[in-house]
């Protein structure tokens, strides 16, 4: 009798938990500025494409910052906090350290904004727009960003080092942090494909290169040429995550992985003879496919425990806590 009134307790506190985690991304709505900021939109737009025009590899790195600033605490602006001599932030954790980068955009846009509407929109919700527009100004989907998000007081040095995958991760360990977060394994994939973009460093890559066999050797040995193999040299070295159009948003980075061709370990385990293989040929064959199950993953990403209400700030300038 005790075991079954415990177990419908366990079962209401799940369902409460349920109930609460999706009461905070409900308050989210594509419309939630459009009053007290019309101009939002607009602003951020002209600013992001702008640093495009200057250098196209920055679509890539917002939208890696939204992906980065997700997996810790939600998405909350706390990626983008400076650290100070009383307060550590997530940008020196080893996944952000010397890597993510962009961060004078998301300045750059944080003032476009107050200019126009002062005090009213988050830095989390400027994130989310710009890695939006990010995607569309190389060629991908657009959707409607969902927005209400207010920005954290707080950061998560240690949750930044171990809830963000690492290009080392197989397809299990992949799996579990997206499930971590609220993400399936459906999501996992397509999300992975914003590789579709952007560079990554040879540190990150040399030990597939050099060490593994699931990789097309033609291919390894191309990278090789700009990644020693001696750790310490060169390991800032770029390469295209997508060897054919680093610049451009479509699925070639999905039919490089069934070439063997994916350039991060972590980027192949998606097509490596495991569960995904299928998915990952679904995408070759269909673009659309793709797009589709990218823009539910984005959003889906953009739910993850979002502050509104009263809760954190609207921060005026995104690198420190008002």
């Amino acid at each position: 009798m005790a075991a079954r009134a415990s177990a419908a307790a366990a079962r209401c506190i799940a369902l409460l938990l349920i109930l609460l985690a999706g009461t905070s991304s409900a308050q989210l709505s594509s419309s939630f500025y459009s009053s007290s900021c019309p101009g939002l939109y607009s602003a951020v737009k002209s600013v992001v494409q702008s640093a495009i025009a200057r250098e196209k590899r920055m679509a890539a790195s917002i939208v890696r910052l939204f992906f980065h600033d997700c997996f810790v605490q939600g998405c909350d602006a706390s990626l983008l906090l400076d650290d100070t001599a009383s307060f550590q932030g997530e940008k020196m954790a080893k996944p952000n350290n010397g890597s993510v980068r962009g961060f004078e955009v998301i300045d750059a846009i944080k003032s476009a904004v107050e200019k126009a509407c002062p005090g009213v929109v988050s830095c989390a919700d400027i994130l989310a727009i710009a890695a939006r527009d990010s995607v569309v100004i190389l060629g991908g989907p657009t959707w409607n960003v969902k927005l209400g998000r207010r920005d954290s007081t707080a950061a998560s040095f240690s949750g930044a080092n171990n809830n963000i995958p690492p290009p080392t991760s197989g397809l299990a360990n992949l799996t579990s942090l997206f499930a971590a977060q609220g993400l399936s394994q459906k999501d996992m994939v397509a999300l992975s494909g914003a590789h579709t973009i952007g560079l990554a460093r040879c540190t990150n890559f040399r030990a597939h290169i050099y060490n593994e066999t699931d990789i097309d050797g033609t291919f390894a040995r191309t990278r090789q040429s700009g990644c020693p193999s001696t750790s310490g040299t060169g390991d800032n070295n770029l390469a295209p995550l997508d060897l054919q159009t680093p610049t451009v948003f479509e699925n070639n980075y999905y039919k490089n992985l069934v070439s063997k061709k994916g350039l991060l370990h972590s980027d192949q385990e998606l097509f490596n003879g495991g569960a995904t293989d299928a998915q990952v040929q679904s995408y070759v064959s269909s673009q659309s496919t793709f797009f589709a199950d990218f823009v539910t993953g984005m959003i889906k990403m953009g739910d993850i425990t979002p502050l509104t209400g009263s809760k954190g700030e609207i921060r005026k300038n995104c690198r420190r806590i008002n």
